[in-house]
């Protein structure tokens, strides 16, 4: 029997997705009869206790007798159960720094990790994650925060609306100025960008058009790796070579900034990768890019003057072009950011949805009938020792 347990999300501030669905926990305890669902009480969750009820789901706070724990984000340390196995969100593949007393205590309390983020098909594609509706809220946003700073045209905040579907009904009728618009990235964040691009009939352009000409209507330009990089020895681009040594590549995207009103970036960053541009770049007085929707979020990452993570509540702020310091937005003489780590929770009943529709297809019945490849390849801890595959973390994970 699979017992699988949903928590209730504990870090601060409270995350409103969930791994699976009322609907979904039904289904799979109706075509499975292996499976058991046990949901604990969550006055944040974006489904309702009830709702999880009225679908044949036991709701208690007890996991203690389940096989498999889903969480969504990081869970607190002292909510951790002894030799279970997890799958969440845990931002410790990268060694980062304010989890590694997490990852230790998983490992004090002999715990298997799964990790969403590791979970990748053969050529290193990620299987799940919230990406594109991050991109959908994070193009919205971007569109928002730039007509706010010209006055050109006035959107309302996504969360105001109670799904996506509504989210449609806001754009008929809106009529956008002749904005360039650089959208960067290929993965799902940028899928969801696409998705707003189109419904907003922004019309797509190639680079060499983008580059040489002004339209009289709004456009945007796609830049995928190959756009964007270049090997500094061989002026090609492999994209298996670029993510093993990045270092060795230049961005070109600087012949973008004199022509880009609107950054959409939704880009893959790590340590080595080349910064988009740099802050001389943006203090050059033909950089034109006043508005940059930083969706993959990384601080001082592929956008330099990302400062740091902004909030659902209050998601813009402006950065002085001159000082570098945070402004206020849509300041004279400053670039506005919009920076927000948890964008998904703007459309969370939509986003927790297309999640569990992939946890269900591509790896709950691989647990189920015992693993595969897929989650053998995305274990980060096995019963508190740090896998094979993640064996440079295991400094990271020593206990004292």
């Amino acid at each position: 029997m699979l017992r699988i347990g949903l928590i209730r999300e504990g870090k601060i501030p409270a995350d409103n997705r969930v791994a699976l669905t009322p609907a979904q926990c039904k289904w799979l305890t109706k075509n499975f009869s292996d499976i058991h669902i046990f949901v604990q009480p969550s006055p944040h969750r974006c489904y309702a206790d009830v709702e999880y009820e009225q679908a044949g789901v036991e709701i208690t706070d007890d996991l203690s007798g389940c096989n498999i724990i889903l969480g969504i984000k990081e869970i607190p340390i002292n909510q951790l159960i002894k030799q279970k196995t997890y799958l969440f969100f845990s931002h410790t593949k990268k060694q980062q720094p304010y989890n590694r007393a997490l990852m230790q205590e998983m490992v004090r309390k002999e715990i298997t990790l799964i990790d969403y983020e590791c979970l990748a098909h053969k050529d290193g594609q990620r299987i799940i994650g919230f990406g594109f509706f991050a991109g959908i809220v994070g193009a919205h946003n971007g569109i928002m925060a730039y007509g706010k700073r010209t006055g050109a045209f006035s959107l309302n905040r996504v969360f105001h609306v109670k799904d996506y579907r509504e989210l449609l009904h806001t754009y008929f009728g809106l009529k956008l100025p002749p904005i360039k618009i650089a959208v960067t990235g290929s993965g799902r964040v940028a899928h969801g960008i696409l998705e707003i691009m189109n419904l907003m009939d922004i019309q797509e352009v190639e680079p060499e058009e983008y580059l040489k000409k002004q339209f009289d209507y709004p456009v945007y330009v796609h830049l995928k790796g190959a756009d964007l990089y270049r090997h500094s020895g061989s002026n090609s681009y492999n994209r298996d070579h670029f993510h093993a040594a990045p270092a060795e590549y230049i961005c070109l995207f600087k012949k973008y900034c004199s022509e880009t009103d609107l950054l959409m970036n939704g880009v893959y960053w790590a340590s080595e990768i080349p910064s988009l541009f740099n802050w001389g770049d943006l203090k050059a007085p033909d950089f034109r890019i006043s508005t940059i929707a930083d969706i993959t979020d990384d601080k001082n990452g592929s956008i330099p003057c990302n400062l740091g993570d902004a909030t659902i509540e209050d998601p813009i702020y402006g950065v002085d072009k001159k000082t570098g310091k945070k402004t206020i937005p849509y300041a004279q003489d400053s670039i506005d950011i919009m920076a927000v780590g948890n964008l998904p929770n703007e459309l969370p009943r939509d986003a927790s949805r297309y999640f569990g529709e992939q946890l269900i297809k591509y790896i709950l019945n691989d647990i189920r009938i015992g693993g595969s490849p897929i989650i053998e390849d995305a274990t980060i801890l096995y019963k508190g020792k740090v896998t094979n595959n993640f064996r440079y973390l295991k400094e990271y994970a020593a206990v004292n």
